[in-house]
């Protein structure tokens, strides 16, 4: 079904499911490690992934933010603090939004630069996910949920065969076809007792106090920021050039978006959230091509949160994580393919930002990418041995890929 420029079909519902593999381990960790109230969390999820579905007309993503994620479920943090956290990053979005320093930022990053992350974040993805099919490090457990890890790779395995031979069938879209699996996987678990508990629950307020403010932005919050910055702000908006080239998307909208998001939805039980050049290439991956998957996904988010919030632990932690990591390979391959495209002129710097982003992460390869490319930029017009159209060099800063 079309509705003006959205489209309510299989493949848009197979598209809402592309960055599940970044939301379900994080989401399990925020309700179970930190006490989370998971119809808020759903809630307020869906409802930002139906507004910003309305509003840009595109499937752009709405995700946790990963590195206060990753501190919050570490050390076990509270709700209060989760929130709080949330919020004082969106008082910044929303002051670079306004000021336009984001944009300013974006208009001189080096597009290099920008592939470096996209492809950067393809591989840890696609790393990411292949631990997941093989039931290694945080996922044994997992893996030994289905009483062997031969039988969770074989999951593994036959998912990603199912990608590749369906994930262009609109009629059996490889998306729906993977959570379908997953529903039998299950089934046959005999899981499904807890699983369908109905119990309707609306969002509490929450509150918190402003040294709750303080003390998660110095935990994780300041830390959140670069990295935002360079995979919710500049890989997104790149990524959305390429794929909708009529329809671009501004690095100050997106940052004004999480400055409002975040600023809200955090006093109604709702997660630190963001947007995510990897959610976005999961989505598009698997079908998504219109703003139809975000209202989707917050459909079946909101129904999720209202009528199974009690349920939906032993609903996330059932689904098989084999799958999941298939998911995730697949998605990261779409980014890495940008490796082979790669004009002489860019290697430098976008390998300098590939290395450093997977020896310590994304912010420190941003900003050694950005020094390697004005360092060349630099020591050529200081030799003056080369005519600043050089072919070796790209010294046009703008991120428009």
């Amino acid at each position: 079904m079309r509705i003006g420029s959205f489209e309510f079909n299989r493949r848009e519902l197979a598209g809402s499911m592309g960055d599940f593999g970044t939301l379900l381990p994080l989401a399990i960790g925020f309700i179970v490690v930190c006490g989370m109230d998971p119809a808020g969390f759903l809630v307020m999820m869906g409802l930002m992934n139906i507004a910003t579905g309305l509003i840009y007309r595109l499937p752009v993503p709405i995700q946790p933010k990963k590195v206060i994620a990753v501190m919050a479920i570490a050390q076990q943090w509270s709700p209060p603090m989760i929130y709080a956290t949330g919020f004082g990053t969106g008082i910044i979005w929303l002051f670079l939004a306004v000021t336009g320093w984001i944009q300013k930022i974006a208009d001189h990053t080096p597009k290099s630069v920008v592939r470096g992350i996209q492809i950067a974040l393809g591989v840890l993805l696609g790393w990411e996910g292949l631990k997941m099919m093989l039931g290694m490090g945080a996922w044994a457990s997992a893996a030994e949920v289905l009483g062997s890890r031969y039988l969770f790779l074989a999951l593994g395995f036959i998912s990603v065969v199912v990608v590749l031979t369906l994930r262009k069938n609109k009629y059996a879209p490889a998306g729906l076809v993977l959570i379908g699996l997953g529903a039998l996987v299950i089934l046959l678990q005999g899981n499904w007792a807890d699983i369908l508990r109905i119990q309707f629950k609306l969002p509490s307020l929450t509150t918190f106090t402003f040294d709750d403010v303080w003390q998660g932005m110095l935990k994780a919050g300041f830390a959140q920021l670069p990295l935002t910055a360079t995979n919710a702000v500049l890989a997104t908006a790149a990524l959305i050039r390429e794929y909708w080239p009529d329809r671009p998307v501004s690095e100050r909208k997106l940052a004004l978006n999480m400055g409002l998001i975040n600023t809200t939805t955090t006093f109604f039980g709702g997660m630190p959230m963001c947007h995510g050049a990897g959610g976005l290439a999961g989505q598009y991956y698997f079908g998504a091509r219109t703003g139809g998957a975000n209202v989707i996904e917050g459909v079946i988010e909101i129904g999720l949160g209202l009528f199974f919030s009690s349920a939906i632990v032993a609903l996330f932690s059932a689904f098989p994580m084999s799958i999941v990591g298939a998911m995730m390979l697949m998605v990261g391959w779409s980014l890495v393919r940008y490796l082979f495209s790669l004009r002489r002129k860019d290697l430098a710097p976008t390998g300098v930002t590939i290395f450093v982003s997977l020896l310590t992460n994304i912010a420190f390869g941003f900003a050694a990418g950005v020094a390697v490319y004005f360092g060349v930029k630099y020591y050529i017009r200081l030799s003056g041995g080369c005519d600043s159209r050089s072919p070796l060099f790209d010294l046009t800063p703008k991120s428009r890929l």
